[in-house]
């Protein structure tokens, strides 16, 4: 696949990731009556990956993510010269879908995305449980090493073939599970940014650790996994 096709697809992916996930949680999470609440929400950003992942894995590798992408690069699975190239592409699809998404919600006489948040991702009082920022600084470099670990492993050349998406759309559910109620789960910097941009205010302010923490968790994982496959030569 040339470069331009594979950041087609991310671009394309990473607009479906935020349009999906961010866009349950905005105009189906508290709905009247048929609400679909954290569990649903949890399963829309699953989906959107585990979906993307059938579409477009074998385009671009379905990354969707500047963390995953460096994640990859560190563990040794994506080249350098198309980390700047994937990243870009991403950030552009996440506030695409964003701004597909806050055209759909203003068409709701009286919406407002500085009041309600627009599923931005915060710490302290922008929080949904009111955590610290030091626990979401651990939540979102812990929660993004782990979906690393089960990216890279899920697509080792060694695990079972055909199940990676599976897994890696399960794992991003399980993630939201834990992690919603203390910063509204982030673990993407292209999807924080996105709607971070039109919420406008806090969340903007706030966006540095959502950016900061993921890259972290996402390295480190990728050191780690390197370190698997070093053993395993051994």
């Amino acid at each position: 696949m040339t470069l331009t096709k594979k950041l087609g697809a991310e671009f394309i992916g990473t607009l479906w990731l935020v349009l999906g996930g961010c866009g349950s949680a905005v105009l189906a999470a508290a709905f009247p009556n048929v609400g679909i609440g954290l569990l649903g929400v949890s399963f829309a950003f699953g989906l959107t990956v585990l979906t993307m992942a059938f579409a477009i894995g074998h385009v671009s590798g379905c990354h969707l993510n500047p963390a995953v992408s460096f994640g990859l690069w560190s563990g040794g699975r994506f080249s350098t010269a198309e980390l700047g190239p994937y990243i870009i592409a991403q950030v552009a699809g996440g506030l695409t879908g964003a701004a597909i998404l806050y055209v759909i919600a203003t068409g709701q006489a009286g919406f407002d995305a500085a009041a309600t948040g627009f599923a931005s991702n915060g710490y302290g009082e922008h929080s949904p449980g009111g955590y610290s920022l030091m626990a979401a600084l651990v939540c979102e470099v812990v929660m993004t090493f782990m979906f690393l670990i089960i990216i890279l492993g899920a697509t080792d050349k060694r695990a079972p073939q055909g199940f990676a998406p599976i897994a890696i759309g399960l794992g991003l559910t399980l993630i939201h599970l834990i992690s919603i109620p203390v910063t509204n789960t982030s673990v993407n910097p292209a999807r924080s940014t996105g709607v971070a941009l039109f919420q406008g205010g806090w969340a903007i302010s706030q966006l540095w650790l959502f950016w900061i923490a993921p890259i972290v968790g996402a390295i480190l994982a990728g050191l780690v996994y390197r370190w698997f496959e070093s053993e395993n030569k051994a």
